[in-house]
């Protein structure tokens, strides 16, 4: 791919990003203001200034609106960029860690509102099962990729398991702390880890 080529793909995610974020913002204030049921997909794309049309590009279902993030990418590269000397625990400690304290204060404080909202809405819980699921195949790859093995390995996806466990743990804390705070808590539940749990 060229230099323009690959500049134009920029340009596109990073307008589809914060479209993205415009739509959680105003979704966001509307499930605060009249709750979740009561709005609807058409009440968010007015007050995002899209038609409903342009709303399903970027969300499947209004769930998606609440469960949809854009950190993924993030954290594997993160991760990519980690010292080979880092156990693949290490790695992902740091590259979470770090992808945390690099968003900005609005970006944590729609999390905190999306994570609220999942916490508070039964069937966005049990929609969040998905979001869990693809997390856990994410970080099966990326590890299995850093230790020269499949994502079929048990011992890959039994480490994938508990990583992801930690954030389901924490999820709660999320809906509640700052950033920081946040920060502090997930790097003491993965040091933890590291020790071998011992409780």
């Amino acid at each position: 791919m060229s230099k323009v080529a690959k500049q134009k793909v920029g340009l596109r995610e990073r307008k589809k990003a914060k479209t993205m974020a415009n739509v959680q913002m105003h979704a966001l204030r509307l499930f605060r203001e009249n709750s979740y049921h009561a709005t609807t997909v058409e009440q968010i794309a007015e007050a995002a200034e899209i038609s409903p049309s342009t709303f399903f590009r970027y969300f499947a279902t209004k769930e998606d609106v609440v469960l949809t993030d854009n950190y993924d990418p993030f954290l594997v590269t993160a991760f990519e960029n980690q010292p080979s000397e880092l156990s693949p625990l290490q790695a992902v400690r740091n590259a979470m860690i770090s992808g945390i304290t690099e968003i900005t204060d609005d970006e944590w404080e729609t999390t905190r509102q999306r994570n609220q909202l999942i916490m508070a809405v039964p069937e966005l819980r049990a929609a969040a099962l998905n979001n869990f699921t693809q997390m856990m195949q994410l970080l099966t790859q990326i590890v299995a990729k850093r230790v020269g093995s499949h994502s079929d390995d048990l011992a890959v996806r039994t480490f994938a398991g508990v990583v992801v466990g930690v954030n389901i743990s924490l999820m709660e804390y999320s809906a509640e702390v700052t950033k920081s705070e946040f920060a502090k808590l997930l790097d003491e539940a993965l040091e933890v880890v590291d020790k071998g749990l011992l409780i």
